[in-house]
């Protein structure tokens, strides 16, 4: 393998450029969607503007960076990726993929209320949550195809799960600001929305480290982040995203210490 100046072997300084470049295609790509919103601010969902078709950019930029270097070949099993449940061989990891979210949002509501907060019972499960619930599956395939089936494919070969996790969840809060100011929410809503959502990066980089690499095992944890939201009462309307983020955090660093402990005990058995 060749080497670069450092010493690193340069296809891994590659892959970590390429990483880069994706990011910034991404927000590139997103700014016609930014633009829509403010010409025709409408919502999707309550509170969900219509720029949140973004949903599939980091997908098209994936497609982009791949077909430059490897054409429709490199494209195709880049998509491909969407159907790759055969990768998770041990099927208890799917009570991990859909029940993180909703213990979370569980926990949450309890502590709201035993906090003195009024909330309103959650409203009970109708029909139209499974149509919903394949919207977001589409969307989030749109978002998992780049940052998992693309950035964090990249970025395994030289990076750990915690700094994966950080880095992606930290572009990923970012990449949704200008979403979420359009959507009319404080600064400090945005604050203690994104310490959520970086930890919930963190634990789906160990998701997907863990259970076998499946984009779309890790769209299904996606959508289940976003039914979860919309399942809170009313729509989403009581959600309290520091206390969501709070929770998030915890599970997130319970799990970076159960990652450490195994690691630790593998070395110490070789």
């Amino acid at each position: 393998m060749l080497q670069g100046e450092s010493g690193i072997p340069r296809v891994l300084v590659q892959n970590n450029k390429s990483v880069f470049i994706f990011f910034a295609l991404v927000f590139i790509l997103s700014i016609p969607f930014w633009v829509l919103d403010f010409i025709n601010p409408v919502e999707l969902l309550p509170r969900l503007p219509i720029s949140a078709l973004a949903a599939f950019v980091p997908a098209l930029a994936a497609c982009i960076l791949v077909y430059k270097n490897n054409r429709f070949g490199g494209v195709l099993q880049l998509l491909q990726k969407s159907f790759d449940l055969k990768r998770i061989s041990n099927k208890k990891w799917y009570l991990a993929i859909i029940l993180i979210n909703p213990a979370i949002a569980i926990l949450a509501y309890w502590l709201m209320r035993a906090s003195g907060k009024f909330l309103p019972n959650p409203a009970s499960l109708k029909l139209a949550v499974v149509p919903m619930f394949i919207v977001f599956v589409i969307a989030a395939l749109g978002e998992e195809i780049g940052w998992f089936g693309y950035a964090t494919e990249q970025l395994q070969s030289t990076w750990k799960i915690l700094p994966i996790g950080i880095l992606i969840g930290v572009v990923w809060a970012i990449w949704h600001f200008i979403s979420l100011l359009q959507a009319h929410r404080s600064m400090e809503w945005i604050a203690g929305w994104s310490l959520g959502t970086i930890s919930l990066r963190v634990i789906m980089v160990w998701i997907y480290a863990q259970s076998g690499r499946s984009v779309f095992g890790i769209a299904l944890f996606h959508a289940m982040i976003n039914l979860c939201w919309q399942l809170f009462p009313i729509n989403g309307s009581y959600y309290d995203p520091f206390v969501f983020g709070l929770i998030t955090l915890g599970v997130a660093v319970i799990i970076v210490a159960i990652q450490q402990f195994q690691n630790k005990r593998m070395v110490q058995a070789t």
